[in-house]
């Protein structure tokens, strides 16, 4: 039984939102032509072949469908003060999880089954809140297209290469922010810094046999070891050099950010202000809203 979490009611995206992400989101927009290119070159059309993919080869979770999953995706949402989106669960081997969300659609994530079999269930709920964090944030407007693009490039290498690397490095570089933006998301929702930092540890190096001995200290100090390397320029090189190809930040930077913000005001201010407006009202008969 997972412990009693404080709703957000009112939760505002902005009130979470990582300044990289709205820094990168920023410049995102000031692309020359990307609006006009995600709308001519992917359409309706290949939105509807990529929905349709995922939809046929996942099961969907619901009441009766792996329902401990489904909680799990109920109280991660009302915690986030979100509506619900479809949960599917997908057999792929490499742990992983991503968010669509397609005009006039329904929202949906994706879980993979490798992670799921490494995963606690307040990580697997972690990561559900993360992929939410995705969704309370709006990044489904370049973020959708982003899936698509990387999808496209594997499934229709000719066109899918020319569209990936016309827009590439921009919109990983947004993605890369806007994954911080989400991490602290799925803090708001555990509300305990160490089942997040743990999630990414086990995606570092952790499978369904290792993952119970990992020793989240040390990795805790691993990431303090990277940080240290921006001690000079050198470092910041090599640093900018091994991430500017990768879709998402390394995992020991993301358990620095996460820790980082775990500690701060904003993050307790965040926590007591929803605390107080929350227990100053009558609390719903059933305790959890039916959504």
């Amino acid at each position: 039984m997972l412990p009693t979490k404080t709703p957000l009611i009112g939760l505002s995206a902005d009130k979470f939102r990582h300044p990289l992400d709205l820094e990168a989101t920023t410049a995102l927009k000031q692309v020359p032509g990307l609006d006009m290119l995600v709308r001519n070159l992917l359409g309706p059309l290949a939105e509807q072949v990529f929905y349709l993919e995922n939809i046929a080869a996942g099961v969907l979770v619901g009441p009766q469908q792996l329902p401990h999953l489904h909680k799990l995706l109920l109280e991660a949402c009302q915690i986030l003060d979100l509506e619900p989106p479809q949960l599917y669960v997908r057999q792929h081997p490499a742990p992983n999880a991503y968010t669509f969300a397609m005009r006039g659609k329904q929202p949906f994530i994706v879980l993979h089954t490798s992670l799921i079999d490494m995963l606690t269930q307040e990580e697997i709920q972690a990561v559900i809140a993360h992929e939410l964090g995705h969704l309370k944030c709006e990044h489904g407007v370049y973020l959708t297209p982003l899936n698509i693009i990387v999808l496209a490039a594997g499934l229709i290498p000719t066109w899918g290469s020319v569209v990936a690397e016309s827009v590439r490095s921009q919109m990983m570089e947004w993605l890369r922010c806007a994954e911080f933006t989400c991490d602290r998301a799925a803090l708001l929702a555990t509300q305990n810094p160490r089942v997040v930092s743990s999630v990414l540890m086990k995606l570092a190096g952790g499978s369904p046999a290792i993952a119970p001995q990992l020793n989240l200290e040390a990795f805790l100090a691993q990431a303090k070891a990277y940080d240290d390397i921006s001690n000079n320029q050198l470092g910041e090189m090599l640093k900018s050099a091994q991430t500017a190809q990768l879709s998402h930040p390394v995992p020991v930077l993301r358990a620095r950010e996460i820790d980082r913000w775990a500690s701060s005001q904003e993050y307790q201010n965040l926590l007591e202000q929803h605390s107080i407006g929350y227990n100053d009202k009558a609390k719903p008969k059933g305790g959890w809203r039916n959504w």
